[in-house]
């Protein structure tokens, strides 16, 4: 027995499934999990030695790959600083300062500990601003495990929604409409029957949470427009895009400007955070100036922020975002090149950071490609095999 095999089976005994996230188990890809010992860069190794290339990055987080050196520095700095304190700290209105700064809508942020924690607050926000109760959401966009989000659509594209967990009562789930992505004639039709009852329409404005898909041409827009006139927030959850696709996340490509924003992942440089964000007049109802409560212990963890803001300044430093999109285009170019020297089957890659699909007919072929500038290519899901 391996030793990956070992722990996980002693896991198993004493936490859920073996798992702290359901996604660990590997029960959708077979097999059991191997247990990670170390990694660097584009790799990692698990506790029996072996050595993998790495496609998920942490699930986002890790856009410099594992263990930057400038990310583990500022960790190493905070550490010996304190690790928690209960009180405020500099690097709280540091990180927030940049933020606002290079997401104009966020005029006032409120950092907490995860995406979840992010989204669950920008709803309870919309709802005391706009003193209304119900939520449109969007089949396929994941924004954590919300009750009132952990819904998908019923048998009709109007009919309001089903819990996709137990645990969520039904009554939480009728206050949420979840509608097909990209379909703004059913959004628009949604806020007439449901006319002074929607407090906000949250989504990914790219979803990534069930394959990759696009907004089509003035998608987005058009529900800032439907928002806007029935008196509802937009959010954006950009707990994945927010400084991936871009400096100023996707609201930066899209032109579109949310009333609140979710983000996490790599404002945390592979810390636990989160953090929402928007209208100032909005914010402001938060506690303590305002009546919505929300509150955290470890929300503004210095460990956290000082590794957020040293993975931001160090892509801003190398400008990652143009190495992003040549290194994407360079990933294109080499696949269709392999593409048609493969003979056999291929693995349909996803890499989300530059937006192109691509075909490898071997992960050799990958692995010769990552060096150019370690794990900068995520990979964001490898995709079932297809033959040519």
């Amino acid at each position: 027995m391996t030793k990956s095999c070992e722990l996980f089976a002693r896991a198993q005994k004493r936490i859920p499934g073996g798992v702290n996230s359901p996604v660990r188990a590997f029960r959708n890809v077979g097999g059991e999990p191997f247990v990670v010992a170390r990694a660097e860069g584009a790799r990692i190794w698990d506790v029996d030695g072996k050595e993998y290339i790495d496609y998920l990055g942490s699930w986002g987080p890790a856009i410099l790959g594992h263990a930057p050196k400038a990310v583990v520095e500022a960790v190493r700095g905070a550490a010996k600083r304190g690790l928690n304190f209960g009180i405020p700290n500099p690097l709280e209105v540091e990180i927030a300062e940049l933020i606002s700064d290079w997401i104009p809508s966020i005029e006032k942020l409120r950092m907490v500990n995860s995406g979840t924690e992010a989204t669950m607050s920008c709803i309870r926000l919309a709802r005391a601003f706009t003193r209304r109760d119900k939520i449109i959401k969007f089949d396929g966009c994941y924004h954590g495990h919300v009750d009132v989000l952990l819904v998908k659509a019923g048998s009709g594209a109007l009919t309001h929604g089903q819990p996709s967990s137990a645990g969520v009562p039904q009554a939480f789930a009728d206050l949420t409409i979840s509608l097909p992505f990209n379909d703004a004639h059913l959004v628009g039709k949604s806020f007439a029957e449901n006319k002074g009852q929607i407090a906000a329409v949250i989504l990914e404005p790219i979803p990534a949470n069930a394959g990759l898909y696009f907004p089509t041409h003035h998608f987005l827009q058009r529900l800032r427009d439907e928002c806007t006139s029935n008196g509802a927030l937009l959010i954006f959850d950009e707990v994945i895009t927010g400084f991936r696709v871009a400096r100023g996340g996707a609201q930066e490509i899209y032109g579109v400007r949310p009333d609140l924003t979710a983000l996490g992942k790599i404002i945390g440089g592979g810390l636990p955070v989160g953090a929402f964000g928007g209208r100032a007049e909005i914010m402001d109802l938060l506690s303590p100036d305002g009546p919505v409560y929300q509150a955290g212990t470890l929300s503004g963890n210095p460990l956290a922020l000082a590794a957020g803001l040293a993975q931001l300044r160090e892509l801003e430093r190398i400008n990652g975002w143009k190495l992003l999109e040549e290194l994407g285009a360079q990933f294109e170019k080499l696949a269709r090149e392999a593409i048609e020297f493969a003979a056999a089957n291929v693995l349909y890659v996803l890499c989300l950071w530059s937006n192109y699909r691509s075909c490898w007919r071997s992960t050799k072929q990958l692995e010769n490609v990552l060096p150019i500038f370690p794990c900068l290519f995520e990979a964001r899901r490898l995709f079932r095999a297809i033959a040519i």
